[in-house]
């Protein structure tokens, strides 16, 4: 099987996603937001950004398929999907908080192996490729602006800092226990988990994402080996022909296994 040239690749969605953050940058913090069924909030400029990067996508490639949060949500199997996520972070980019990105990720045959996810705001690019799940021929890296990404190897510790979403915060009721560390909470899924892929955090606990929420960053997670755990099965290969518009992953992730042993049971209570 043929694989893209994935430096190549990323050169053309990063410039994608240039494109598209600085539009958004536009009407950053200036539009109303509605809800949507799901309880979730959109903007126009959601809606704007899914149908742009739809079409480019499908213009740069025309034979791969389109996963989408705000139009597309059945997988139809086909060897090259793209999952895109237009607008991670509604609430904040609504309300004028600058914690918000895009994110896109490429499947092969149904497993991420290729990632990027951008933070206009912050002028932040990630780009991720592992292969190894696959039988494409190996590949695994995982920058931030060009730059290699690495883990936090410092020991646990009241001052080391973890990631908590506004649903998986219910743990702390759940538990008298002292949390193991400092919780930080960013308003967004994909910058949560980053903060652990970037080395910020020691782990990231997600109550509700879905699969547009964790594609990407799972690729990243996992060319760099950090400990990557789904909370509700498998999350990889996704099936043919199911709608993944409802369903959530709830997850944990660690900068390395060592840790499971503190956070596993906070994990826990997530789906008591």
């Amino acid at each position: 099987m043929n694989q893209p040239d994935w430096r190549s690749l990323a050169q053309t969605i990063e410039a994608l996603c240039q494109e598209v953050g600085d539009r958004l940058l536009l009407e950053f913090g200036t539009l109303q937001a509605t809800e949507k069924a799901d309880g979730s909030l959109i903007t126009a400029a959601d809606r704007w950004a899914d149908q742009t990067l739809c079409d480019r996508l499908s213009q740069l490639f025309p034979k791969h398929a389109l996963l989408t949060e705000e139009s597309q949500q059945t997988f139809g199997g086909a060897d090259w999907t793209w999952v895109v996520d237009p607008l991670d972070g509604t609430t904040n980019f609504a309300q004028g908080i600058p914690i918000w990105g895009i994110s896109l990720a490429l499947l092969y045959r149904g497993w991420p192996v290729f990632g990027a996810i951008a933070l206009p705001p912050l002028q932040r690019f990630y780009c991720g490729v592992d292969t190894r799940s696959t039988d494409l021929a190996p590949v695994a890296w995982a920058e931030r602006n060009h730059q290699p990404l690495q883990l936090r190897t410092e020991s646990l510790g009241s001052n080391q800092l973890f990631s908590l979403c506004t649903r998986s915060a219910i743990v702390l009721q759940r538990w008298s226990a002292p949390f193991p560390c400092k919780i930080r909470m960013l308003g967004a899924s994909t910058a949560n988990f980053l903060t652990v892929l970037e080395g910020t955090t020691l782990g990231a606990l997600e109550a509700t994402p879905k699969i547009w929420d964790i594609a990407a960053v799972w690729v990243l997670a996992q060319a760099l080996g950090a400990d990557w755990r789904s909370l509700a099965g498998e999350q990889f290969p996704l099936q043919s022909g199911r709608d993944y518009g409802s369903v959530n992953w709830p997850t944990l992730l660690l900068a390395r296994p060592a840790l499971q042993e503190a956070f596993e049971s906070w994990a826990a209570l997530l789906t008591r």
